[in-house]
């Protein structure tokens, strides 16, 4: 099958690898110049997508791993074309939090106190007129590292930080939006969907966003997530949250995949935000747990057909492996490892398969090809691992990690390591059984 894949920062750019593995004859097409560089040698690249699509043709499978490209994405549908993605009123979910909410408590799902601003000195004005613990969130997900957890009842430190965002000329100057601190777990649901009906079962994650081990540090895209599938339609957290959204994600014609980011407590849950996209790094979580074909499965979301989708049962971990400038990005720092080589010949064969690129390049000459680090934003690679245990699972993970040579790497080694401390709320609240 002729697969298009087109992505905007590398999202789910290893995926592209894996189609091509599965035998699939696949184009690549990035869009953010500071990305382009990624994948060379790995997969075929071009340079337009659009001039590409005689070529892909209506039997073939268009795939957006971002967010942005709604219209377009709906437009293509219309004309015949197989696409796997969002579409403009899932991005619009995403991006526009304030709509978000909207719908969310159309379709019954609990809210908390949420605002958009387009003007920084607004909310800082706003704070002072309503003061209590405010949450700081931008609606770019590249923008994550400006997310601040506010600690005080009366705003201030959340005050001083927009402050320093106001005059800090390296940040742009884009919509934030603020929303009242809920106290609870954080933790997430997600699952497929056809345009139809959901597909496949149901993911229950836990994210890992502050940079250090014990939640400690800035607020990062993403370190580390833990988590599972599970086929029980009477999940508490599926029925509370995603199910109640099905009859929206009919109505928008929504086919990719889709995770709602909440909130539980003793009181209930509280959705923060949507993911109307692949996301990472869970996208490459579900490489390690799926067994169907990527080709033949996401061909099918895309065709609106149902699909049994084959994935191990287990707990499974994902690890972020960075590089500086990892996570303030290449214009809010000067250092920068692009060329560096890393090593991979001590992983096994099995180890390869759970090791996924993000900023990595091959460069090949007549004897021998030789990886990179071939970006300057510090998003190096990805390790998964799937287990009968969190335990066993995290350790897996790590062991690929430490075979690999990546100059200047970090990452955290705690990834699930808390869960069973929350195991008792979630029992009692509903949420694990």
């Amino acid at each position: 099958m002729n697969i298009l894949f087109i992505s905007r920062e590398c999202i789910a750019g290893n995926l592209a690898i894996l189609l091509k593995k599965e035998g699939h004859d696949v184009k690549l097409f990035i869009e953010n110049k500071h990305d382009r560089q990624n994948f060379d040698n790995l997969v075929e690249k071009v340079t337009s997508w659009k001039k590409e699509l005689k070529w892909v043709g209506k039997d073939g499978l268009i795939i957006f791993d971002d967010v942005g490209y709604g219209k377009t994405q709906d437009s293509l549908r219309k004309k015949g074309y197989r696409v796997f993605g969002g579409c403009e009123m899932g991005d619009k979910l995403e991006k526009d939090r304030e709509f978000g909410q909207e719908i969310f408590k159309k379709y019954g799902l609990k809210t908390v106190e949420l605002k958009d601003f387009h003007d920084i000195e607004d909310a800082v004005f706003f704070i002072k007129n309503n003061p209590k613990k405010w949450v700081i969130k931008c609606n770019d997900h590249s923008s994550k590292f400006l997310t601040y957890i506010g600690e005080y009842e009366c705003g201030k430190d959340t005050i001083s930080v927009l402050k320093n965002y106001f005059n800090n000329k390296h940040i742009d100057r884009e919509k934030i939006t603020l929303h009242e601190r809920i106290e609870g777990v954080e933790m997430g649901v997600g699952r497929y969907f056809n345009g139809k009906d959901w597909v496949g079962p149901i993911e229950i994650n836990f994210e890992h966003t502050k940079m250090f081990p014990d939640d400690v540090g800035p607020v990062t895209s993403e370190m580390g997530t833990l988590a599972w599938y599970e086929e029980d339609e009477n999940n508490k957290l599926f029925v509370e949250v995603l199910n109640k959204l099905k009859p929206y994600l009919q109505e928008i014609d929504f086919r990719g995949d889709f995770e709602m980011n909440c909130m539980v407590n003793e009181k209930g849950c509280f959705p923060l935000e949507a993911t109307a996209r692949l996301g990472t790094p869970i996208i490459h979580l579900h490489s390690e747990l799926h067994i169907s074909p990527w080709g033949e499965f996401m061909y099918a979301i895309a065709n609106g057909d149902k699909y049994d989708l084959k994935y191990k049962k287990g707990l499974g971990i994902v690890n972020l492996v960075a590089t500086p400038p990892f996570p303030y990005g290449k214009k809010h720092s000067k250092e920068t490892l692009y060329g560096i080589n890393i090593y991979l010949d001590r992983l096994s064969k099995d180890d390869l398969e759970s090791f996924h690129f993000e900023g990595i390049s091959m460069r090949v000459d007549k004897h021998h090809g030789q990886y990179f680090i071939s970006t300057d934003e510090g998003y190096i690679a990805y390790t998964t691992a799937v287990a009968d245990t969190v335990e066993e699972a995290r350790q897996k993970s790590l062991g690929i990690i430490k075979k690999a040579v990546i100059p200047k790497s970090f990452y955290r080694n705690d990834i699930g390591k808390d869960f069973e401390k929350r195991l008792p709320d979630l029992k009692k609240w509903g949420y694990i059984k």
